[in-house]
Order: C-alpha cells, then sequence, then structure tokens
C-alpha cells in the first residue's frame, strides 16, 4: 500500500446494533462513571476496573474499522457515542480517544497494510495505547512549524526533537510521530509520520503535567534524542504523508471534541434544572425565579444548537462534502458554547458552584482546554474564513 489516504468507508455497523452499543455507552457512563468522579478527581487516575470495562465493550477501538478488530464506526456514530461520553469526567474519554482519534486514524487511513497488521488490533483492544506526538514548544499543533528533525541514515531514520502537551504520553506504549525530513519544497511538506515504540533507546517521557483540570488525563513533554527507527516505521512509505496525516486528523478530531463539548453541556444543564428546582431562596426554589430561567434557557438553546450543528458536521465528513469549514466551525461553536453553559452552571449554583466536589466546578475547569487543543478558536477562526474566502473566488 502506499501513502495515499483510503478512501472513506460507511460504517460497519447497522442502525440496531449501534442503538446497543449505543445503549449501553450510556449505562456505563451514568452507572459506573459517574458515582466514581471524585475518585477521579482525587486519585488523578481512572480506576483499573473502569478501564477494563471500556476494553471489554471495545471502547478502545470504537472507530477503528471491525477488519482490524474494532467496532467500525463511522463519525456519526462517533459523535453520537461522544456526547454520551462527555456526560462524565472527561478523562475517560481522553483514556482510549487517541486509540479511535488523531493517532489510530492516521494509521487506518495512511498506514501500509503491514503496519495496521502489526499494530490496528492491539490499538483497538487497548493492548497498545498510541500517542499522537504533534505538538511542540514554539509551534503548537501547527505541523509547518515543526522542528523536530528526522535523518536518514542507511535503512534507519534518526528522530531528534522535543514534543509537548502529549496527551497519555505517560502511559502511551506507541507514538505516532510527526517531523521533518527536508524543507518544504515542490515535491512536498517533507513532513513524515513515524511509529515509534516507547521502549524505544533515546526516547523519555517527561512528569505528568500539572493541569487547571482534566485530572485523571495525563499529559506529558516526550523527548527525542537520536531515536533510531527503521524504515518500516515511516508511515504510509513515504516522508510527505505527514502534512496531509495530521490535517485529516485533526480535523476529524475537531467534530469529536465539539461532539464532546455537547455532552458535557448537557451534563452541566442537567446539573443546574435539577439545583434550580430542589435549592431554595427564601423558601421558593430558585427556578421559580424568571432570572434564573433565562440562564436555563440560554443553556438548553446552546445545547440544542450545538447538537444540531455536530450532527451535521459528523454528516458533511461522511458524505465528504465538506471536511474543512463544518469541523472548524462545529468545534469553535461547540467548545464557546460549553464554556458559556458552565459559567452559567456555576452562576445558578452560586456559592456552591465555586465549591470543590461540586460537578459544575470541576465540569467549568474541565472544559476550559476545549478551546485550546486541536486547534485553538482563533484557530478555527481563521480556517472558517480562509476557506469561505477561496470558496467565493472559485
Amino acid at each position: 500500500m502506499t501513502g495515499v489516504m483510503q478512501p472513506a468507508t460507511t460504517s460497519q455497523v447497522g442502525p440496531e446494533d449501534f442503538a446497543d452499543i449505543l445503549a449501553a455507552t450510556r449505562a456505563f457512563v451514568r452507572e459506573a462513571v459517574v458515582p466514581r468522579e471524585q475518585e477521579i478527581l482525587d486519585t488523578d487516575a481512572i480506576p483499573d476496573d473502569i478501564r477494563q470495562t471500556a476494553k471489554d465493550m471495545g471502547l478502545f477501538g470504537y472507530a477503528i474499522p471491525q477488519e482490524w478488530g474494532g467496532l467500525g464506526l463511522d463519525l456519526t456514530q462517533d459523535v453520537e457515542l461522544a456526547m454520551e461520553l462527555g456526560y462524565t469526567s472527561l478523562a475517560l474519554r481522553s483514556m482510549f480517544g487517541t486509540n479511535n482519534g488523531i493517532a489510530g486514524q492516521v494509521l487506518v487511513h495512511f498506514g501500509t497494510d503491514e503496519q495496521k497488521t502489526a499494530w490496528l488490533e492491539k490499538i483497538a483492544s487497548g493492548e497498545v495505547v498510541a500517542s499522537f506526538a504533534l505538538t511542540e514548544p514554539g509551534a503548537g499543533s501547527d505541523p509547518a512549524g515543526l522542528r523536530t528533525k528526522a535523518v536518514r541514515d542507511g535503512d534507519d531514520w534518526v528522530i531528534t526533537g522535543e514534543k509537548r502537551f502529549i496527551t497519555n504520553a505517560p502511559l502511551a506504549d506507541l507514538f505516532v510521530v510527526f517531523a521533518r525530513t527536508r524543507p518544504a519544497d515542490d515535491a512536498g511538506t517533507g513532513i513524515a509520520v513515524f511509529l515509534v515504540p516507547a521502549d524505544a533507546a533515546g526516547l523519555s517521557v517527561g512528569a505528568k503535567d500539572r493541569k487547571m483540570g482534566q485530572e485523571g488525563a495525563w499529559t506529558s513533554d516526550v523527548h527525542f534524542d537520536g531515536v533510531r527507527v527503521p524504515d518500516s516505521a515511516l508511515v504510509g512509505g513515504s516522508d510527505d504523508v505527514g502534512y496531509k496525516a495530521a490535517m485529516m486528523s485533526l480535523a476529524r478530531g475537531r467534530v469529536h471534541i465539539a461532539a464532546l463539548s455537547v455532552g458535557t453541556a448537557q451534563r452541566a444543564l442537567d446539573e443546574s434544572v435539577s439545583w434550580a428546582a430542589t435549592a431554595t431562596q427564601g423558601g421558593t426554589a430558585i427556578g421559580e425565579f424568571q432570572l434564573v430561567q433565562a440562564m436555563l434557557a440560554d443553556q438548553q438553546s446552546g445545547v440544542m444548537a450545538g447538537r444540531a450543528l455536530v450532527r451535521e458536521a459528523a454528516r458533511a465528513w461522511v458524505d465528504d462534502t465538506d471536511r474543512r469549514i463544518a469541523p472548524s466551525a462545529a468545534k469553535l461553536f461547540c467548545t464557546e458554547m460549553v464554556g458559556k453553559v458552565a459559567d452559567l452552571a456555576v452562576q445558578i449554583h452560586g456559592g456552591s458552584g465555586y465549591m470543590r466536589d461540586v460537578p459544575v466546578e470541576r465540569i467549568y475547569r474541565e472544559v476550559r482546554l476545549l478551546r485550546l487543543y486541536e486547534g485553538t478558536s482563533e484557530i478555527q477562526r481563521l480556517i472558517i474564513g480562509r476557506n469561505l474566502v477561496k470558496r467565493a473566488q472559485r
């Protein structure tokens, strides 16, 4: 197989089977994970039994094709699942998010048959945790600004550089590493992507980052000090696959993050409605006050609009009618929306909403990151605006 992206495929799961998967995921999230959110927060880790249940349910490979051991969900089904996963601690989704998303999709669409055979079944089962190593100090998530270098040495490649904020790095078994092999020229971008086992000589993982929120979702720096990998580690067998692979994975991931945001916003709304219906002020439920009702109305409107936008963006991706503007529009709107919904949730809860151990306080901190990773809100605006102008000029 060459490094050319493979055509998009329709879902390998029919409506009835998917309804069962969705129902099982919803029950798992609400019955097994939600009651243990405080434990996840306090220990900064996903409990081993929850991790094992996620493996047994196939959640480490829900977006990996069935021929490689996954469930084979397409993006329209992926977003429905993500809206359920967003209802609880975002660390749950992060645990298997890179396997299904930005790391796993690089292999699914750009890997050689040999690379897929070697890794995809292990990724889908959760035996291997894959980590997407793109972001760098001074370059963010822009592949064009990569400084990590890969130099050919005989039949091998030698990788040197540093990555930052890499999700699941402390747990990873495989790093999907983006590196520059040469300056961009008329022949291509000179950006390649390599499959680097975590135990490769010269690869080291830094201490876990201390973040504002998303306890249990671990990130850290990753250093490559002359890491030597064979030519078979070059994804797609081409040193120009990297840029296209990064852009495709990030764009698809933006629709997923938008859906995750809708799920979290729904949780914040539900917590707000429950509080408003039961908390009292002067003997009257605060939900009887019109200003509180107005805040609930704004939350509800945001959630409904976000859900509709996510579904439309996912449909456009699967249909291949819009893989540029729609993913960015969905991520921009939904991640900004969930920030506003979470802020209103704290406001509705009053002083209680500012206290640790209250779900909306955790949600308020967790969702702030959604506007930053996989392309900030500002980058999404640039992508949307630039492509609208290009479309008009054509």
